[in-house]
């Protein structure tokens, strides 16, 4: 009887190791609360709170690639009127393709700016989760909640345009604005990979759903299949090789050139 239980257990063992999910491919909606970036009450009116978007990501036991699902083409609801077309899309960071190499420590994120093709090539730094108790299930797998602070890279930045006298333009401030926000995730540990959506993850397992700020982005996975294409968890190589910190100088240096041919008195706040 002893040597049944002993069988029956290691049995178990086996079947619980089968179980586990090492690779595939999980569909996120992420749903951004626009009206927290914005300050003027006319623009908040004209456009709806919530914006919606797809996501992808792809992979295995050690590398991720997470990547924008393209949208498919309809009338925009955050089109602007007089021909401004208010357009939020992005990959990973609101950029393009996040690739990650864990067993190198290394993310490479694929950009775009102003014609130019970039890859952003950064180190995957430790994020200090906090595991709690609380359970949930998401799309049938047991979730664990983790927590965090998370002070936003550059926060924001508000910038004021005025007229001066003799009708040119000045920007009359610039300054990046941080704040610290709470991050909570429910991760499934029988889905064996250190991944989640965008930037997020380095816990026990896939995150399936991630809130940002109480409500300001919400990430919730809705679908998830036990299967990638390996030809898909490639590194990109498409890009002039920056740092972060050179690509945010670079972008910034676009943005200023560009604010310099706004109207007066615009004045906004993007995070």
């Amino acid at each position: 009887m002893k040597r049944f239980f002993l069988l029956l257990s290691g049995c178990l063992s086996i079947a619980a190791l089968q179980a586990q999910i090492k690779q595939g491919t999980i569909i996120y909606e992420r749903k951004t609360d626009m009206h927290r970036m914005i300050q003027d009450d006319q623009m908040r009116a004209m456009i709806p709170q919530f914006r919606s978007s797809k996501h992808m990501l792809l992979f295995s036991d050690s590398v991720s690639v997470y990547k924008a699902v393209p949208e498919d083409e309809a009338p925009d609801p955050f089109a602007g009127g007089g021909g401004v077309r208010m357009v939020f899309r992005g990959g990973g960071s609101d950029g393009g393709d996040l690739y990650k190499n864990f067993a190198q420590a290394k993310s490479v994120q694929a950009n775009e700016l102003a014609g130019k093709n970039y890859l952003i090539v950064d180190t995957i730094k430790q994020q200090p989760w906090k595991l709690g108790t609380e359970t949930q299930t998401i799309l049938g797998h047991t979730c664990h909640k983790a927590t965090r602070k998370l002070t936003q890279a550059g926060g924001g930045m508000m910038r004021t345009i005025s007229m001066n006298g003799n009708g040119s333009q000045r920007a009359d401030s610039s300054r990046p604005q941080t704040k610290e926000v709470d991050v909570v995730a429910w991760y499934a540990d029988d889905i064996i990979s250190p991944v989640g959506p965008d930037s997020h993850g380095q816990l026990p397992g896939v995150i399936l759903q991630l809130d940002i700020d109480n409500g300001g982005t919400v990430f919730t996975a809705t679908e998830i299949k036990p299967t990638v294409d390996q030809k898909e968890l490639k590194e990109p190589k498409k890009g002039k090789l920056v740092t972060r910190q050179e690509y945010m100088k670079i972008q910034s240096d676009l943005m200023s050139s560009q604010l310099q041919g706004m109207p007066g008195g615009v004045r906004f706040r993007m995070n």
